[in-house]
């Protein structure tokens, strides 16, 4: 299996397409950080502007802490494009190279093929999230030092310099579970197709439509909303309240996972029925 996931990984690392992602990273982030090291305190007070003259704010607040949390509260929403790019290629690529017929007559199950192109998917996915990590609170910790962290939310919360790290790490973490869902939906798209740009788009759309609905107030549409599995995706946000609601996070987790389960199978049951002769 290792060598099968070594072989997939080599395919989507020499296709340009898999860098893009990488890319778009590599210049939002210091762009974004850039701007802010001029007009940091300009954003801070436009922020709690509402609550200064309730509150005196002392010590670093603008750090490095902060910025890794606007850039990923501002990034997160669009990396499911950036995943697609990759998850919709991962089996519609074969059909449109014409090996469909070659990989699947190799002394190899399919079951094992589908195993091993899924987890060379969510390596991808995750390399992805690390860059995104080390890129936006890493680097900011460089540039800006760190400090206390200030989340405005429907509360107020100030983290202390010693608390926020590790809800970094579980917030990713959870990205990381969210985004592997847009993976598992985009793969099971690759299957039904014989050209990648169909399940790109349809991801798109998908995610798109799922997320319009979700924001719709409409009783009907609110009582389908708990089965989405966008309804969860944010849920990052989770950790950096206080306390944790660690009961709607597992819920969250348990819903993720079962819609990637049940996209792969879904996945596994259309490949191992593929006809190769036609």
């Amino acid at each position: 299996m290792k060598t099968l996931v070594a072989i997939e990984l080599t395919k989507i690392f020499r296709k340009w397409r898999t860098y893009i992602g990488f890319l778009a990273i590599g210049i939002l982030v210091p762009i974004v950080q850039l701007a802010l090291y001029f007009t940091g305190d300009n954003y801070l007070n436009f922020a709690t502007r509402n609550i200064q003259q309730s509150f005196e704010f002392v010590g670093n607040l603008f750090n490095g802490y902060l910025i890794g949390y606007i850039v990923l509260q501002a990034l997160i929403i669009h990396i499911p494009f950036l995943i697609v790019l990759v998850g919709g290629d991962l089996l519609a690529g074969e059909a449109t190279g014409g090996t469909y017929r070659m990989l699947i007559t190799r002394p190899v199950s399919r079951s094992k093929i589908i195993a091993s192109k899924f987890i060379a998917g969510l390596i991808y996915t995750n390399l992805l999230l690390l860059f995104l990590m080390f890129m936006s609170l890493v680097l900011s910790l460089i540039i800006f030092g760190s400090g206390e962290l200030l989340v405005l939310k429907s509360r107020i919360y100030i983290f202390a310099a010693d608390d926020v790290l590790w809800r970094f790490i579980l917030a990713y973490a959870f990205a990381s579970l969210s985004m592997s869902v847009v993976l598992s939906l985009s793969f099971l798209f690759s299957s039904l197709v014989e050209n990648a740009i169909g399940p790109i788009v349809t991801t798109m759309a998908v995610i798109i439509i799922l997320l319009i609905l979700s924001a719709i107030n409409v009783d009907v549409l609110r009582d389908i909303r708990p089965y989405l599995f966008v309804t969860y995706m944010s849920q990052w946000t989770s950790f950096f309240s206080d306390p944790v609601e660690i009961s709607e996070i597992l819920k969250s987790v348990a819903v993720l996972i079962a819609h990637i389960f049940s996209f792969y199978v879904i996945t596994l049951i259309i490949f191992n029925r593929k006809d190769i002769l036609s």
